[in-house]
């Protein structure tokens, strides 16, 4: 390849492409450059990390991890995550073995329906849809609201807390919605974050490995085991007794679908809500608001959602030659879907690095497009209204210790804080003591 540095930011960058073709005509269009959304560089600083790779172009080339494409800007990714025929979700042996959606791939069971592409993930996208529309909500909304007040509860009389375990609350209701044991939540949080997000290699990650993934693999198995025996009103029994094309949901098929449910409930949450509360800690005037006019947060929590993209970007597979951006693309390269770089994207969003709470209309990417849009939107959407709201109505002079907070140490996959020390005026619990 041949290499040449950019004068204005001193980066040295390759101008062919995979393959040592050019990647258009010689130009620097689709540059390569030394990127890696999982290093320790980028997560200091995710939003300049992407703006600074936006600068070099909507579509980029890393030699990180065997390769793989970065899409960065609003179009580009728009444009992908709408194309199944060619950027495929589905695994393969295409960037090594293991979950199709994250780079690297992560060594965790098959996950039904976000690693299938049309039609076969037709079906089971509409057997989660029955349970995580709209409609199903108000069912949800009791217990979402019991577990928040729980959670609170835990340390709004003591004046302080680590915040981050406040914002428990997401893992544990989806525990206690599909029929697990929700006490356990830390554990299963930290088990799904070291292997999703830890760089392979890290102590935390082979621990998620050797204990974490073996642990959770059994619980999944025994509870869908004892809900075949003897049912339940939750989720677990009604995955087991869903019928798909005619037949009984698999053991393999239920496992898959309520691995990925944990997954998704113990992370993406979590992250919007723990930064939204560092940024309301910094912007005292929009907390100030949001307090006189809690009407006003469900709008606001589309701005952060946003500007605080809970999962930061998915992969894909390219399965047949493509071209995006003027960037040659060939079947089995790796894609990366930056969501958040195109949430901060100047061509669609006026001052994206500006959190307006009233930005409307605000067509963020952050549950991502497509057929594979998050099916637990709305869901997420409810618990980050009533924890914030919670946090807003009974802590509302919280303060952040900043010296002390503590962000994730690789935010490739989710951004967010494991560490939120606060002190708050103590104030008074809303359930009796269990």
């Amino acid at each position: 390849m041949d290499q040449v540095t950019d004068p204005e930011s001193g980066t040295a960058r390759h101008t062919s492409a995979p393959g040592g073709e050019t990647a258009d005509g010689g130009s620097s269009r689709c540059p390569v450059v030394h990127f890696d959304h999982t290093s320790a560089v980028h997560s200091l600083d995710p939003v300049a990390s992407y703006r600074a790779l936006r600068a070099q172009g909507p579509v980029v080339w890393s030699p990180e991890h065997g390769g793989y494409w970065v899409l960065t800007d609003y179009a580009s990714v728009f444009a992908a995550a709408r194309d199944d025929e060619t950027f495929s979700s589905a695994r393969s042996a295409h960037g090594g073995e293991g979950l199709n959606n994250v780079i690297p791939k992560a060594p965790v069971h098959l996950h039904i329906p976000v690693e299938l592409d049309p039609p076969e993930h037709r079906t089971y996208r509409k057997i989660i849809n029955a349970v995580t529309a709209p409609a199903a909500l108000d069912g949800l909304r009791p217990r979402i609201a019991y577990w928040t007040a729980r959670f609170v509860d835990d340390v709004i009389e003591a004046g302080q807390a680590d915040l981050a375990t406040v914002i428990g609350v997401p893992a544990a209701v989806t525990l206690d919605w599909l029929g697990m044991d929700a006490s356990q939540w830390q554990r299963y949080s930290h088990t799904m974050h070291s292997v999703l997000a830890n760089r392979p290699g890290t102590d935390a990650h082979a621990h998620a490995l050797a204990e974490g993934i073996p642990w959770m693999s059994q619980q999944i198995t025994d509870v869908i085991a004892a809900r075949r025996a003897q049912p339940r009103d939750d989720i677990v029994s009604y995955l087991v007794g869903a019928q798909v094309d005619g037949a009984p949901m698999s053991d393999d098929a239920a496992y898959s679908i309520i691995e990925l449910l944990i997954s998704g409930g113990v992370g993406t949450t979590a992250s919007l809500v723990s930064q939204t509360l560092v940024h309301l800690d910094a912007d005292r005037s929009q907390r100030a608001e949001l307090i006189a006019h809690p009407e006003r947060l469900e709008r606001a929590i589309e701005e952060f959602l946003r500007a605080f993209s809970p999962t930061q970007a998915l992969a894909r597979t390219i399965v047949r030659d493509t071209e995006i951006a003027g960037c040659p693309m060939r079947a089995g390269d790796r894609a990366l879907l930056a969501w958040s770089s195109a949430n901060r994207d100047p061509q669609q969003f006026e001052a994206p690095d500006e959190v307006r709470i009233d930005r409307w209309p605000n067509r963020h990417t952050a549950f991502g497009l497509g057929v594979h849009r998050c099916a637990g939107a709305h869901i997420a959407r409810a618990i980050a209204a009533e924890l914030l709201g919670q946090i807003l109505t009974r802590m509302p002079d919280y303060v952040v210790d900043r010296e002390r907070l503590r962000a994730y140490p690789q935010q490739g996959v989710n951004a967010g804080y494991e560490h939120i020390p606060a002190t708050f005026t103590p104030g008074a619990r809303l359930l009796p003591v269990e």
